[in-house]
């Protein structure tokens, strides 16, 4: 599929994926099915987190935790449309990630899928605003966490994109 994606960096030096795109459109609902079948494009893929040069694979739970998590039933509004639009960015939010942080997997029901436990990074993007004639007014920064699991295989992968927030910080001019 074609991606219109860009990597910048802000006036402090940090890297944010510039989605130019609004695929999922929607002030009151987003179509997760939608998503969620975007998502699948992306399994069997692995990308590297360029900062602890960690490999993150994408297994076949990302598409339906990503569009079937409790932290995405709660999301509604600009949050929700926002982590849908997030999905275009998956491979370079990855590439882009920082801040490692580990937990103990907690949870029997992830007792094989999170053997060696999750790791969260930070990782930003951006999607524009449009205005009625379709140009781009600004972007919004938003920042997330890309939750990380450590599976029996010793692999990392994928497994959700939380905490949504949006910035209060200025939003990027065009």
């Amino acid at each position: 599929m074609k991606r219109n994606i860009n990597v910048i960096r802000d006036l402090n030096g940090n890297q944010i994926v510039v989605i130019n795109d609004i695929r999922f459109k929607g002030k009151r609902n987003i179509d997760w099915n939608e998503v969620e079948h975007y998502l699948k494009q992306y399994i069997g893929e692995f990308f590297e987190i360029a900062q602890s040069k960690d490999i993150i694979y994408i297994g076949n739970d990302l598409p339906d935790e990503f569009t079937g998590s409790r932290c995405t039933a709660q999301l509604n509004g600009m949050r929700a449309k926002a982590k849908a639009n997030a999905a275009q960015g998956i491979p370079e939010m990855i590439e882009i990630a920082s801040n490692k942080r580990f937990k103990k997997n907690l949870e029997k029901k992830h007792g094989m899928n999170a053997k060696f436990g999750w790791y969260r990074y930070d990782s930003r993007f951006a999607l524009p605003v449009f205005d009625d004639d379709g140009e781009v007014l600004r972007y919004n920064l938003f920042k997330v966490e890309l939750v990380i699991r450590h599976a029996e295989n010793k692999k990392l992968y994928l497994y959700d994109v939380v905490n949504v927030r949006k910035e209060t910080s200025t939003p990027l001019e065009q």
